[in-house]
């Protein structure tokens, strides 16, 4: 087992990483329910919070059936990130976790996020103030560094694990590289191998299939993979890959059916959450990655993202299935997306 504060893991959970835009409600459930063991709220700014922003607030939302689950909050200020920690804690997830892994600009460039490794002492005035503010465990999601010539994460791993973090989730590349190249997990390995490192540490990066997570697990001994961008159209990774490790066998591929009862799944969640309208708008941006690899696909496509009501989708899931039939998809590796340049896949 794994233990964070008083929550208790799977041995080599798996996790999934908070992402922008991404992992809301609806898909934190699809999520949940192929194997998942830790999730994620998308990252919510403390300043937003404490102007009482309807966005920020909204992301708050957590299910009993997401447990465990953690609230995620970005900010580059010390008392903002300490009277947002209160109002996370009376929403009582499991945890609470502090982002210094965001790259994109508009976070970044304004010291929050992964802006905040050009400081380290600031990282850690920040993530004390935190974690004085809560009763909450406080995890942080961060980065190597800022650049090659800045990978200081060996001392912020044990100046944030001194001033009371619980774990640690580090993703391998530095804000300078954005998603660029590969993940560097050499430094990951060292931090977990640290003697004076008890937390957990997790890792982060270019997991996109059960062989790598085996491989990747054997090597650099962490206690856990955090993965983002693979699960993103195929949530189906967290039992894949669970499986693997277990016989060292795959699971078949998903079927047509198994992916079009994840599509009107997320699809009814994403109305539930929102609204109708909202719902199936934001759905939108899921169907081409959940429908990867059907041939034939544009017509259908082009419907689903303009159809304006659960029925008329519904109605087109009905079609796909017939058409689609008996189809097999190809066992190949899954794609690491970037979907959008304003969404931190931290």
């Amino acid at each position: 087992m794994v233990k964070i504060g008083p929550v208790t893991l799977p041995d080599f959970p798996l996790l999934l990483a908070p992402m922008e835009d991404v992992s809301d409600p609806p898909f934190r459930a699809v999520c949940k329910d192929k194997g998942a063991d830790l999730m994620y709220t998308e990252f919510i700014s403390s300043e937003g919070l404490i102007r009482d922003a309807i966005k920020s607030k909204k992301k708050l939302d957590i299910f009993d059936y997401e447990r465990p689950v953690g609230i995620q909050i970005f900010g580059g200020d010390e008392e903002s990130l300490g009277l947002a920690a209160k109002i996370v804690e009376v929403t009582q997830p499991d945890l609470l976790d502090i982002n210094f892994g965001c790259p994109v600009k508009k976070v970044a460039l304004k010291g929050a996020g992964a802006g905040v490794l050009r400081d380290v002492d600031l990282t850690v005035r920040l993530t004390k103030a935190v974690v004085q503010s809560t009763s909450l465990p406080v995890t942080v999601k961060t980065r190597l560094g800022w650049d090659d010539s800045n990978k200081n994460i060996e001392e912020v791993a044990e100046r944030l694990q001194d001033v009371g973090i619980k774990a640690l989730a580090i993703h391998g590349r530095t804000r300078v590289q954005m998603y660029k190249g590969e993940a560097d997990w050499t430094l990951i390995g060292k931090i977990k191998n640290n003697p004076r490192i008890t937390i957990p540490i997790f890792g982060n990066g270019d997991i996109d299939s059960p062989e790598k997570a085996l491989a990747y697990k054997n090597r650099y001994g962490v206690d856990g993979i955090m993965i983002g961008r693979a699960a993103i159209g195929y949530p189906w990774i967290f039992n894949e890959i669970k499986h693997f490790m277990k016989t060292g066998e795959h699971l078949p591929a998903p079927t047509i059916e198994d992916r079009l009862a994840v599509c009107r799944k997320h699809l009814r969640y994403s109305i539930e959450w929102k609204n109708p309208v909202v719902g199936i708008n934001e759905m939108r941006r899921h169907y081409a990655n959940y429908l990867k690899g059907l041939p034939n696909i544009k017509e259908y496509r082009n419907k689903l993202v303009t159809l304006r009501t659960e029925e008329e989708l519904n109605a087109v899931f009905d079609e796909m299935a017939r058409v689609y039939e008996g189809f097999t998809f190809e066992k190949t590796p899954i794609a690491l997306i970037n979907y959008h340049e304003k969404c931190p896949i931290d």
